[in-house]
């Protein structure tokens, strides 16, 4: 709780004084970009009973979901009443970090019964692993390669949508995925514009019965996914900016309170829509994005399997602290406009922010250091050579970060 109170010391209650960048004039102008989403939200109360109205009449489903909650909660029966009378075959036992062999079974599954859509019904780790099986059913060669070319391969894939269960990565919205190989560990992303879901089910009220755990863990994913694609290099990108605090300020003032009020629906439905459109498309339009705390927090995951969220948390304060120089301008355009700190220098404020940072993961009941997590000196020298040894050597909005930046940022993290 110190430390908590010690950041608040830092923040102006002031909320007149919004920041805009300082810029250069034609040097940091909006990036051009091309935006696309073509999944259709159902968001809402009793929306699993619109399933019918999405799904073809006369497809054949692949149902595919993780462990045992989705059926003592009851959302596998609405699931299943609203499909009716289609033939429907049962795929369980995605792993919260979806496994490559897994994900496998199921592709066989659906040559083996000629199934022709799939449905997702959990969380991102859900959706993940049917984004990969719509992409593997349908590849000629070696799924493996799906993903060592980061989804460069993938040329069609089967229709599917889902249910969404966790807010947290967005995967509902967009059409990237991360699997674990774990006979290889790796942790591995993909991305194809043929992994859209078609549609995606929003009911905040699936998400009551969520343990605390992954509620918290909901709430940092979607704040570092923000920050991925916010605290970068400044361009000229005022909406984009402008939408990415606002579901920054609305994680910070939500999040601590849906772990207090659990059935509290307008925060359910807040945090639901905020997690989705963390990482849609919208905030990230134009802009340079970063995403060197997931490959980073990826590889620990690998390691030993540390719940991603967590390995976010760990590493994105230190990763502010170690590039304050290059993102100072975006570091004190955040500290403003998400944290209201406005008072001392440049240097008291950068630090007030990353100290913020780190406490609002505490009051989520996150620890923030890879000594929470069983690790330490030794396994830093495992994590750089993964990163090394899948290609990650060049991440950040610069390609800045190399392996022995990387090492600097863990090293600060333990």
């Amino acid at each position: 709780m110190r430390d908590i109170i010690g950041a608040q010391a830092h923040i102006s209650r002031s909320n007149t004084d919004v920041r805009l960048p300082n810029f250069i004039k034609g040097n940091h102008a909006m990036n051009n970009f091309d935006l696309r989403n073509p999944t259709h939200i159902l968001f809402g109360k009793g929306r699993i009973a619109d399933l019918d109205a999405q799904i073809p009449a006369q497809a054949k489903v692949l149902l595919i979901y993780g462990g045992g909650s989705a059926e003592r909660t009851g959302v596998l029966a609405q699931v299943r009443k609203a499909l009716g009378n289609r033939t429907v075959v049962e795929f369980g036992g995605i792993e919260p970090n979806p496994r490559f062999a897994t994900a496998i079974k199921a592709v066989d599954v659906i040559a083996e019964n000629g199934l022709t859509f799939l449905l997702a019904v959990g969380g991102g780790s859900v959706i993940d692993a049917t984004k990969f099986i719509a992409a593997a059913a349908r590849h000629d060669g070696d799924a493996w390669e799906i993903l060592t070319s980061m989804g460069s391969v993938v040329k069609t894939a089967m229709p599917f949508g889902s249910v969404l269960t966790l807010p947290a990565t967005g995967s509902e919205m967009n059409p990237a995925s991360v699997i674990t190989h774990a006979e290889k560990g790796a942790k591995l992303p993909f991305m194809s514009a043929h992994c859209y879901p078609v549609f995606s089910v929003l009911d905040p009220e699936l998400t009551y019965t969520l343990p605390p755990r992954q509620i918290a863990n909901g709430v940092a994913d979607a704040f570092v996914h923000i920050i991925e694609q916010y605290l970068t290099s400044p361009v000229a990108a005022y909406v984009q900016d402008g939408f990415a605090e606002t579901l920054l300020r609305t994680l910070i003032e939500l999040g601590p309170k849906a772990l207090e009020a659990p059935n509290d629906y307008d925060i359910r439905a807040n945090l639901m829509w905020t997690a989705t459109l963390a990482l849609n498309g919208l905030i990230g339009a134009g802009v340079p994005q970063d995403w060197a705390s997931h490959m980073i927090g990826h590889e620990i995951t690998a390691l030993n399997d540390t719940d991603h969220a967590r390995t976010l948390a760990v590493v994105l304060p230190a990763l502010m602290q170690d590039q304050r120089g290059p993102k100072r301008e975006k570091l004190l355009q955040y500290a403003a406009n998400v944290w209201n700190i406005h008072e001392g220098d440049d240097d008291t404020r950068i630090d007030a922010a990353i100290d913020a940072t780190r406490s609002f993961f505490h009051t989520m009941g996150i620890d923030t250091r890879l000594g929470d997590y069983g690790l330490g000196a030794p396994d830093i020298d495992l994590i750089v050579a993964a990163l090394e040894s899948h290609r990650m050597t060049a991440l950040g909005e610069t390609q800045a970060i190399t392996p022995e930046v990387a090492r600097r940022i863990l090293e600060a993290a333990l």
